[in-house]
């Protein structure tokens, strides 16, 4: 059974989303009013996943994601907000969430994005996260990508910009011609280099770094 932490400092949002967990078969192991305990409550109980409202007391939603995305955890980050596409949206991609969701999200969309998420899937559309990136990333410095990437092979390096285009691996695979095994293998080795914690971050590191060119990305 999916294992989720619930964080809001809204007693009611709480209420509603643990009812349409449960009752979707999601088992709600901890609550949390505020960053801090959200982070410990993870720690404790190493959950599959922690929906994890933005705003919250003590310390923010994108500081507690941050720390749990870089904690030796097995629990993704799956953000809740008002708002779709939004700065702080974005920074909580960038401090390494899985997706998020709006509030108002139906009860069964809730669960099937929890276990998509669980399950390793980032719940984020090439297409958004390209709108999200578009409108809030700086544009970067010349030479940047070079500087940035430096400890990528070529080979690597073509692998992030597939994936920041969102191709999956097999996509990759069929593109580069190689197997989707060493697909895997590159994303896993760049992933280390570059401290990425998911697929999420390499897009935002790509448009950030100037390897993917906002407007110029394919479909």
């Amino acid at each position: 059974m999916t294992r989720v932490v619930l964080a809001d400092d809204q007693e009611m949002i709480r209420v509603g989303l643990r009812v349409m967990l449960e009752a979707g078969g999601i088992d709600v192991v901890a609550e949390a009013a505020d960053g801090r305990a959200a982070v410990s409550a993870c720690r404790e109980h190493r959950p599959d996943v922690v929906l994890m409202d933005i705003r919250m007391p003590v310390l923010d939603g994108i500081a507690a994601t941050a720390e749990v995305a870089g904690a030796d955890l097995p629990t993704r980050v799956l953000v809740l907000t008002t708002y779709d596409v939004d700065d702080l949206v974005y920074r909580a991609l960038r401090a390494g969430a899985d997706g998020f969701l709006l509030k108002s999200t139906p009860a069964d969309r809730l669960v099937e994005s929890v276990r998509l998420v669980a399950a390793g899937e980032a719940l984020l559309s090439p297409s958004l996260t390209r709108r999200l990136i578009e409108q809030h990333v700086d544009r970067p410095a010349p030479g940047a990508a070079d500087r940035a990437l430096a400890a990528l092979t070529a080979r690597e390096r073509d692998v992030l910009e597939l994936v920041a285009r969102g191709r999956s691996n097999a996509d990759i695979a069929t593109e580069l011609y190689v197997s989707e095994t060493t697909v895997k293998t590159h994303v896993n080795r760049l992933f280390a280099k570059l401290r990425l914690q998911n697929r999420v971050q390499a897009v935002v590191l790509a448009y950030e770094c100037g390897l993917v060119v906002p407007g110029r990305s394919s479909p």
